[in-house]
């Protein structure tokens, strides 16, 4: 590891990267479609496990889906599900959606936030397909926002993985 020596003389450790989110997967199916299944709370339950949802898609909507509390229990976060809110500051249809003000608010302890999500869809060349693009920025440096991203990510991933299956039915 190196130490970057500032000006005063004292050596700094490097930091840690800042985490965030940023998935990419090709979807067989229109843009149209990829993004009204992250506003309709049918598709949501079914490709995310959302217990309940009210999104609304246009500028200064709502967006605040919730998922029911888990048994398990993380040592650093508590219980998982919760509610993910924020306001919906940009929609595009057949291109993408910019959440902002964006909080997780765990069944257990202080909400995590604020954060931003950007969801951006992309026809492919050939039109058959669609490139999805997610990304979570917001951090704070502690070890729950560190957890937050570690746990978020994974399950993310795995939901988009759900989002393509039933998409592509």
């Amino acid at each position: 590891m190196k130490f970057p020596v500032p000006n005063h003389g004292r050596p700094v450790a490097d930091k840690q990267p800042t985490p965030g989110l940023d998935v990419t997967l090709v979807i067989a199916a229109p843009p149209g479609r990829i993004l009204k299944a992250f506003f309709d709370a049918d598709a949501l339950g079914a490709w995310w496990q959302v217990a309940r949802a009210v999104t609304t898609p246009r500028t200064l909507g709502a967006y605040a889906i919730e998922w029911t509390p888990t048994d398990y229990r993380d040592e650093v976060l508590g219980r998982l599900g919760g509610v993910f809110r924020g306001t919906v500051v940009q929609f595009e249809p057949n291109h993408g959606f910019f959440i902002a003000d964006a909080f997780w608010l765990p069944p257990d302890g202080d909400p995590i936030g604020p954060m931003a999500l950007d969801v951006t869809c992309t026809p492919e060349p050939n039109r058959a397909a669609t490139r999805l693009h997610v990304v979570q920025t917001g951090f704070e440096e502690s070890p729950r926002w560190r957890r937050y991203y570690e746990i978020f990510g994974i399950g993310l991933e795995r939901a988009l993985g759900s989002l393509r299956m039933l998409l592509e039915k």
